[in-house]
């Protein structure tokens, strides 16, 4: 991307400092002219000398559910390995903080415990809220003065990313949503999850697929439109609210997606699964710290790695139990940890 186009994304709302990513990645050298070697003649003891490595090609990371019962240590190790790994910018599908409560002192203590931790990551996080992290005034209040608004877009190596919020309901909707995820909670406690399912929590449609509303889906629509000239479209979300083929707004966005390439990333049931969706990738991811239960196949703590280029992603998903230092090992002791509860004899710490 030039410096003319880059600065026309900087009209469109992007920052400064991501325009200044786009500009500075440009290499000054084409991948043969950084080859060089002292064979004279064929043959080459090499396949051939076209690198994998074009101007336009960048890698990021993706980080899923931390809470719904965050299990100790998991996310370090994730920090960690990210950190070998050294995508240039690493997101998140959302339930970063537990955000069980309603006092805002709490919920700024958890932010602390979550901020200090991802401060170790390399590479720039990008924040996507969930349900943990967004249902309820407090929650959202905290967020905004933390970390600004709930819904975003930017741009990265003509690259367009749509940060958007399931948790977009009404004040009346959000009230009764908390109040019968309140009566859950206190349950849960008492006679466990299998006793709670009738419960009406359980029942709510927005429990599972989340909501966007009108003025959100025409925020989207708008950056669709004034970015129409990208390479690919990312879409990041806590709940597939894809899913829910009822949402006139998210199917509007879809609508206007059409005829160009994208891909839809999503966490929230902490179970991993792929569905192709009017010819295009949505992947909803597991856990990265989240619980877990037995029963979940697709249920193990990982990170996501996409990496694009001029044909479009290339997307591979690691699990924390196979990403190893230099030694051998796993970081930050990660030996002791299960990050599989349905592969682990003795339980999740």
């Amino acid at each position: 991307m030039n410096v003319m186009r880059a600065s026309k994304h900087l009209s469109r709302g992007l920052t400064p400092f991501l325009v200044s990513l786009l500009v500075a990645c440009e290499p000054v050298e084409t991948p043969r002219q950084m080859f060089s070697h002292e064979l004279a003649s064929e043959p080459t003891p090499w396949t051939h000398d076209v690198f994998d490595a074009a101007p336009d090609k960048f890698t990021f990371g993706i980080i899923s559910d931390l809470t719904g019962g965050e299990r100790a240590q998991v996310f370090q190790v994730a920090v960690d390995q990210l950190s070998l790994l050294r995508p240039e910018l690493i997101l998140s599908v959302g339930d970063l903080i537990d955000g069980a409560s309603q006092d805002s002192a709490l919920l700024a203590a958890e932010w602390d415990w979550f901020d200090d931790r991802a401060s170790e990551l390399q590479a720039p996080l990008f924040r996507v809220g969930g349900n943990h992290d967004l249902t309820g005034p407090a929650l959202r209040k905290i967020w905004e003065e933390r970390h600004g608004p709930r819904y975003y877009h930017f741009v990265y190596k003509d690259v367009l990313f749509l940060i958007l919020d399931t948790e977009d309901h009404t004040a009346a909707k959000m009230e009764e949503i908390m109040t019968a995820r309140n009566e859950y909670i206190d349950s849960l406690a008492i006679v466990g999850f299998d006793a709670v399912r009738e419960m009406p929590y359980f029942q709510m449609r927005e429990r599972v697929t989340g909501e966007i509303g009108p003025e959100q889906a025409e925020w989207a629509r708008q950056a669709i439109a004034e970015h129409d000239d990208v390479r690919w479209t990312m879409l990041f979300m806590h709940k597939p609210v894809w899913l829910e083929d009822g949402d006139e707004d998210f199917v509007s966005i879809e609508q206007a997606l059409q005829g160009r390439p994208y891909t839809v990333f999503n966490g929230h049931l902490h179970n991993m699964s792929y569905t192709e969706r009017h010819g295009q990738d949505y992947i909803m991811l597991g856990t990265t710290g989240g619980s877990q239960r037995p029963e979940g196949d697709m249920a193990f703590d990982h990170i996501s790695l996409v990496t694009m280029d001029s044909i479009g992603p290339s997307i591979v998903h690691l699990r924390l139990d196979g990403v190893l230092d230099k030694t051998g090992a796993l970081p930050e002791d990660g030996e002791t940890l299960c990050f599989q509860l349905a592969t682990c004899e003795t339980g999740s710490p």
